[in-house]
């Protein structure tokens, strides 16, 4: 398979530099027919969007219920997934799954207690930082064309860790079928206190505003379709999200001595999740590139998920050719992508050049695929360039810091009016005398 080449490091930058991760303007046909299905003639995406949050905030359990039946073909009784759905769930994944989401939750819960920060406390200069936990968070687990026992992990145990006190997580159920047994089996290994059944931009809504069976929560996380990422947008500010996520997106930087078949098979693992999914690589070698193209017809041939790859890797999939590593890292750097895979001899050598990405995987042994499941930090991650600014999700993001105050007399003295000079430079007379009372009654007082 021959990926679009790309030669020049301006070039590329302008190429691959993504755009807005809510742009609905490219949302395939059948989304958009099942949108007027829904709504009728002339509801644009984002308007519907809008609709339903507005009939969740309003008619409750009402709302969910009925786009359940509108969206996803099935009458729901109760949204809270019962215990005998839960049994259901044990009893249908093998000891083999269980005990390997057990290693990934245990691999992921040191990792998180490992950079969990701490409060600290200086009564001297009387100053300090309170850190405490948000009280309940909503999880968001897609469901769609693949189900992500992964994504519970790697949400609900920084939560956990970080001390949140209570756990929801909405995931969807369509038709007929259960919910999907690995995804509710990650939840109770990961400490998730209640699942329901329900998805899309109403679980969304449900999580943000509460209602009669889903209780409002302080903050939203997970990833999710375009919809999904427009709702935990438009609910920002009654509730805190982890951030709105594009589709995902993988560059490899690879030199002349890279394994081609690893190269290939990193960028298949990218591509298999979406058909907006967005695999790249980058490197200095002309024929590494050949023998990449080549790999990828051979794996592609008996993949399952082929024909999604392979509309992904057609679509958004590129080479770039560039004049050396570290050009390559400095585009890198520029382009800011959710994951970055150095396939390069001594990745360690590359560390403090890397500056943006969500997540950086050193070798042919540390595939992005790897911090998928079980290497220990989240994989939840920021895309669409946002690496620039925001981090893969942690305990920090369950943590609220709270500054503490308590400054001795002799400390008021000597800061105070330093503190008068600048309210008067405001015009705020009022703080100045909130300061100044104080100083007279110091002098009067002793």
């Amino acid at each position: 398979m021959e990926l679009k080449l790309i030669r020049g490091v301006d070039s590329a930058e302008e190429i691959l530099t993504r755009t807005d991760p809510l742009d609905l303007g490219e949302l395939p046909e059948s989304v958009l027919n099942r949108t007027r299905q829904v709504f009728g003639e002339g509801v644009s995406p984002e308007e519907s969007v809008v609709r339903m949050l507005s009939d969740v905030r309003g008619n409750g359990d009402v709302a969910v219920r009925h786009y359940a039946r509108q969206l996803d073909d099935i009458e729901l009784d109760e949204l809270r997934v019962s215990e005998s759905q839960m049994k259901q769930a044990r009893d249908a994944v093998s000891t083999e799954l269980r005990d390997s989401l057990e290693l990934a939750a245990s691999r992921v819960k040191s990792f998180h207690q490992a950079v969990m920060p701490k409060s600290w406390m200086d009564e001297e200069q009387g100053l300090g930082e309170l850190l405490r936990p948000l009280d309940r968070v909503g999880l968001y687990a897609p469901g769609g064309t693949a189900a992500y026992p992964s994504t519970v992990l790697m949400t609900a145990i920084p939560a956990r860790v970080a001390g949140v006190r209570e756990i929801v997580l909405a995931t969807p159920r369509r038709g007929r079928e259960p919910l999907n047994p690995a995804v509710l089996v990650a939840a109770e290994i990961a400490g998730v206190d209640s699942v329901f059944q329900v998805g899309g931009v109403p679980a969304i809504g449900a999580m943000a505003y509460g209602t009669q069976s889903v209780p409002k929560v302080d903050k939203i996380c997970g990833p999710g379709n375009l919809f999904v990422s427009l709702a935990k947008k438009l609910v920002q500010g009654q509730v805190d999200i982890d951030g709105v996520f594009g589709p995902t997106e993988t560059i490899v930087v690879a030199d002349e001595n890279a394994n081609p078949t690893f190269c290939a098979a990193d960028l298949i693992a990218q591509a298999e999740h979406d058909p907006l999914a967005t695999a790249i690589l980058i490197t200095n070698s002309e024929d590494l590139v050949q023998k990449v193209g080549e790999q990828l017809d051979l794996l592609l041939a008996d993949l399952p998920r082929g024909d999604m790859a392979r509309s992904a890797l057609d679509r958004q999939g590129r080479v770039v050719l560039v004049d050396s590593v570290e050009q390559g890292v400095d585009l890198v750097n520029r382009i800011a992508p959710e994951h970055l895979c150095l396939m390069v001899d001594d990745p360690w050598a590359w560390v403090e050049r890397v500056k943006n990405a969500g997540g950086l995987f050193l070798g042919e042994f540390s595939p992005e695929v790897m911090g998928d499941y079980i290497a220990g930090p989240s994989h939840v991650m920021p895309t669409g360039g946002t690496a620039r600014f925001s981090s893969a999700l942690s305990v920090h993001q369950f943590l609220r810091r709270m500054p503490v105050v308590g400054l001795s007399r002799d400390d008021f003295q000597r800061l105070g009016p330093s503190a008068v000079h600048i309210a008067n430079a405001e015009g705020l007379e009022g703080h100045a005398s909130a300061i100044n009372v104080r100083l007279e009654s110091l002098k009067t007082h002793g």
